[in-house]
């Protein structure tokens, strides 16, 4: 069985390893960038971490004893992650500088075609999608921006060959990349000015390297690893149990948060600036004990009116002030909703834009109908707003392992969801956001049409258990037309 897996991230990495582990040794993986790493490739910006702890953000069959700090810094997640596809045996397969834009079934062939830009192709029995859901740099269509003359650049794409040293800088956005880099740049900039849309909640982490003490007491206590990585899981499932439960567990988590803003927020402009007026947990909850003291810094001024336009020289807001710059940071996120397009990926007739018309979906975040072994990794509703995104890859990871075995112990030539199940499925996940703090406010978790479509909207614990064991009666098995199977 030919398996072709589109993104060579933590997912794409997990879902090799584990089809290796059990005889698919024809797995290519195809990937973007010139290496392996995914969004831990492009994401190098200044202060760039995960928010996620390490001893938790790490997959379950390699463990490290010896992480730099709680956090741990970009170049530390992406040499782990090369580190664990070497070990493993699947770096290797990884083709770099692939830019995959179609994917189509052949229904009498029974296999996918997977197109590149510069016109490789490859064809696959399987297809894996595993380019997640943070990997498009969103950035906003301000008017003016041809006529801006000083430098510009999104987070996720860092210049590093441009200094910003002595420079007037502008950074639009708040969030988790921004709230990592703008102390950073804040120590460079002659002048920053930080543009602001909607403030968010806070929770403290300084993020100090750990002391050479602690890292010998996990590195050499027997049942320190597996006690830090169980109490960091259950801690990440008490915040999901905040945003389920916003009117009692949650105002715990808004009350401990506002005590820190508050502490940390001495200046009472900077303070009304920054406060959020949405539920806690409706967007992404932010962990930093830099950001806010960086933002009242002398040089630092953070602007909440709306930007209007950019002109040749600087940001116009609406109040008519324009402030001069030398460059444009754009800290605005992914199109986390868009998940793998502009790809086009056609079986049948139908696009999966087309299936999609109404937003994404997919049973368990893995699956669609109408699309014969296609499976998706860190797909529709299958973000996590706590926990670990990697638990979810490694269960996604078997479960798709298991679907295949599946087809090929039948000796099929393809699986797929049952168009029934996958809606029922969705119809449940989707009823079970009622009540949380997700629906609450508008933010990056939702389509235009208000559908959230990114996150799951229970616990890491209960994804684990639905896919643990694979359901053959949810899914249908496709043999090859006769002539075909004859020839």
């Amino acid at each position: 069985m030919r398996v072709v897996i589109v993104g060579a991230g933590f997912g794409g990495v997990a879902a090799a390893i584990e089809l290796r582990r059990h005889g698919f040794d024809d797995v290519t993986l195809l990937e973007r960038a010139p290496r392996l790493g995914g969004t831990w490739y492009f994401n190098s910006y200044p202060g760039c971490a995960c928010d996620v702890p390490s001893h938790l953000y790490s997959f379950s069959f390699a463990q490290r004893r010896d992480w730099s700090r709680l956090c741990s810094p970009q170049e530390e997640i992406l040499s782990y992650l090369e580190g664990v596809a070497r070990e493993h045996g699947v770096a290797e397969l990884v083709v770099p500088d692939v830019e995959v834009t179609a994917c189509e079934w052949d229904e009498e062939r029974m296999e996918w075609t997977v197109s590149s830009a510069d016109g490789r192709s490859w064809q696959a029995d399987a297809l894996i999608i595993a380019t997640g859901q943070l990997n498009q740099p969103a950035a906003p269509a301000l008017p003016g921006a041809d006529e801006f003359r000083g430098h510009s650049f999104h987070s996720a794409r860092w210049d590093h060959d441009y200094s910003l040293r002595a420079k007037d800088v502008a950074v639009i956005g708040t969030g988790a990349s921004a709230v990592q880099f703008v102390p950073e740049v804040a120590k460079e900039a002659k002048r920053l000015y930080v543009f602001q849309r909607t403030g968010n909640w806070f929770l403290p982490r300084k993020n100090r390297p750990y002391p050479a003490w602690f890292k010998a007491i996990v590195g050499r206590v027997p049942g320190v690893q597996w006690f830090r990585r169980r109490f960091i899981f259950y801690y990440a499932e008490s915040l999901t149990m905040m945003i389920r439960h916003p009117r009692t567990i949650g105002w715990v988590g808004r009350l401990r948060s506002a005590a820190f803003m508050r502490w940390q927020l001495r200046d009472p402009v900077v303070r009304r600036k920054v406060w959020p007026d949405y539920t806690f947990g409706c967007k992404r909850i932010l962990f930093s004990s830099h950001f806010l003291p960086a933002l009242q810094r002398p040089e630092v001024e953070l602007i909440t009116e709306p930007i209007e336009r950019l002109s040749a020289s600087g940001v116009l807001t609406a109040d008519g002030v324009e402030r001069p710059i030398d460059c444009l940071i754009y800290g605005t996120g992914f199109r986390t909703t868009e998940f793998m397009f502009p790809m086009d990926i056609k079986a049948g007739g139908l696009t999966l834009a087309e299936a999609w018309r109404d937003g994404p979906h997919a049973h368990l975040g893995v699956s669609v109908p109408g699309f014969p072994s296609l499976f998706l990794m860190y797909g529709p509703n299958t973000n996590t707003s706590g926990g670990s995104i990697i638990l979810y890859e490694e269960i996604q990871a078997s479960y798709i392992r298991q679907a295949l075995e599946h087809a090929r112990a039948q000796g099929v030539s393809a699986i797929e969801v049952r168009a029934d199940v996958e809606a029922a499925s969705d119809r449940e996940v989707q009823a079970r956001f009622a009540g949380t703090a997700w629906t609450q406010c508008h933010s990056w978790y939702r389509n235009d049409s208000g559908r959230i479509v990114a996150n799951w909207p229970g616990y890491m614990r209960e994804y684990q258990e639905r896919l643990k064991v694979l359901d053959p009666e949810e899914f249908q098995l496709l043999r090859a037309p006769v002539a075909v199977a004859a020839g």
